[in-house]
């Protein structure tokens, strides 16, 4: 099943996804990225230095503190956030672009991005992305041997919080499998909003 499955009987749709960490957001990107290519990732603007191997407009666009503060003034931003002394966002006209071409976009947001688009765009879809169970969660966070016990126990904190707002999502999809929920993704571009219209 690809995207373009549907493109000929629905519109284009913006689809935001939200997720606690350890949730499997990324894999599932990667896996989009490969199987379903007609649709858009977002890129996202930041104001980090890339890392080893990262390219400008692929992974991020790396612009300056004073580039991003200058976009998010203009409105050019259709959310932002500071983490770690940086700054994140994601720039408002590609979305459109694509969106205009006729592709569905995908923006993968942390919580409070996703409340932000909701006020920018009303027309997109918040989708939850949730762990099959709370002990799940824990496992895979616990089990990733790359961070002190300290920073898990502050994603697991984190993650009570985002649990307790899926109620403000229009979807909630369990990541049993990639591929199930990629298969849900693409059907929800084909189904009627399941919220009405702003």
């Amino acid at each position: 099943m690809s995207a373009s499955d549907g493109a000929s009987v629905s519109a284009p749709r913006l689809i935001v996804l939200s997720g606690p960490s350890g949730v499997g957001k990324s894999t599932l990107l990667a896996y989009l990225r490969t199987h379903n290519p007609e649709w858009w990732l977002s890129v996202s603007a930041t104001t980090r230095f890339p890392r080893p191997g990262e390219r400008h407009g692929v992974e991020y666009y790396f612009v300056s503190r004073a580039e991003f503060e200058a976009m998010a003034a203009a409105g050019d931003l259709l959310e932002w956030a500071e983490f770690a002394g940086n700054l994140y966002g994601t720039p408002r006209l590609p979305v459109e672009d694509q969106l205009a071409a006729g592709r569905s976009v995908l923006l993968e947001l942390e919580l409070e991005g996703a409340r932000q688009v909701r006020q920018a765009m009303p027309e997109a879809l918040l989708v939850f992305l949730k762990p099959p169970s709370w002990e799940e969660l824990v496992r895979r966070l616990t089990h990733r041997g790359t961070e002190p016990q300290d920073v898990i126990d502050a994603r697991l904190a984190r993650a009570r919080e985002e649990l307790a707002a899926e109620s403000e999502f229009d979807v909630s999809l369990v990541n049993t499998s990639v591929e199930e929920v990629a298969a849900e993704l693409v059907a929800l571009t084909r189904a009627p909003s399941p919220r009405p219209a702003p």
